[in-house]
């Protein structure tokens, strides 16, 4: 067993298994049907100890998804052994988002009104946590970058004031839903206009702000996890890092040398789900491995058909993938 990938870790009063997450992946099975209920009770019964469920618009919380309709897949994922969190949206994700220079401050209120009340949602059908999705040029991200931001109130020009819209979404869900969620926050560490200086201060406020956890994506440039390495240095959360964490010795480099608390692993999941507990008990040569080919995950994405695996024998897996 690799001791370090294995072994666990206590955020709060929660303790996972493990030092794997299964990554929030869209999947294009609606979250709370028995097919999409059954795509999570796979990832977190083959051992993740984390299992993010994909980036879901907060709009469907209150309306679609309730505690009362969400609670059957916490409990999936519960049973299957892994803590569970979901990502949230603050558009319904694949749909064009609304131009960040455009909208109203109003709007921009409601928005992050409407992240409390996901929060809540959440903590009442017994998620453990929740992510907002501030990374890869998504709407609040966009918020955060100089040369896509060019607003002239208190949500554009300075650093303060382009962190204001992630530390608001940060402070309501923690106001709103208490100690009960853990709070994850994805970002991307550096972009076109803006350095890892800039995101290290933006990490700072969102801690500040009730951050429980910081999701680093990408994790990697050069070397696995070294763009997750100075928020883990710096900071004294979990900080999880992406890229090529399929890689055991990688992994356990990384988390050796405290670049990261955390690795996310997703294509391979994918493939097969039964990777962490192939790994733990040392079975390697019957892990169905991830070829990299892009073609029924990415590929399906931009067709929005559902995900499926080319390693699979048919449209399911099978049974121990």
């Amino acid at each position: 067993m690799n001791s370090r990938l294995f072994s666990p870790l206590r955020i709060g009063t929660l303790e996972l298994s493990n030092r794997i997450v299964a990554p929030p992946m869209l999947q294009f099975r609606p979250i709370t049907s028995p097919d999409g209920i059954a795509w999570y009770r796979r990832l977190a019964a083959g051992g993740a100890g984390l299992v993010i469920v994909e980036a879901t618009g907060v709009l469907q919380f209150g309306d679609d998804l309730t505690a009362e309709t969400l609670t059957p897949l916490v409990d999936a994922i519960h049973e299957g052994g892994a803590a569970a969190a979901i990502q949230l949206f603050p558009t319904p994700f694949g749909v064009d988002g609304p131009d960040q220079n455009e909208l109203s401050v109003e709007q921009i209120e409601q928005i992050i009104a409407q992240y409390g009340v996901a929060a809540k949602i959440c903590r009442d059908a017994g998620f453990d946590g929740v992510e907002p999705h501030g990374a890869h040029g998504y709407l609040i991200n966009r918020f955060f970058m100089p040369d896509k931001n060019k607003r002239k109130d208190e949500y554009g020009g300075s650093l303060a004031n382009r962190c204001r819209l992630g530390v608001r979404i940060v402070e309501q869900i923690r106001r709103s839903a208490g100690d009960a969620l853990l709070i994850l926050y994805r970002h991307t560490p550096i972009g076109e206009e803006y350095s890892l200086a800039d995101s290290l201060q933006f990490a700072e406020r969102l801690i500040e702000a009730g951050a429980d956890v910081l999701d680093i994506s990408p994790g990697r440039s050069k070397a696995t996890a070294d763009l997750a390495a100075p928020f883990a240095d710096q900071f004294d959360v979990p900080v999880i890092t992406v890229g090529g964490m399929e890689d055991t010795e990688e992994a356990e480099a990384a988390l050796a040398d405290g670049r990261c608390s955390l690795v996310a692993v997703g294509r391979q999941l994918i493939a097969d789900a039964q990777w962490p507990r192939k790994v733990a008990e040392g079975r390697d040569d019957e892990i169905v491995k991830c070829i990299k080919c892009n073609k029924n995950c990415y590929g399906h994405i931009k067709t929005r058909e559902r995900i499926t695996c080319i390693l699979w024998p048919g449209e399911k897996p099978a049974e121990g993938v």
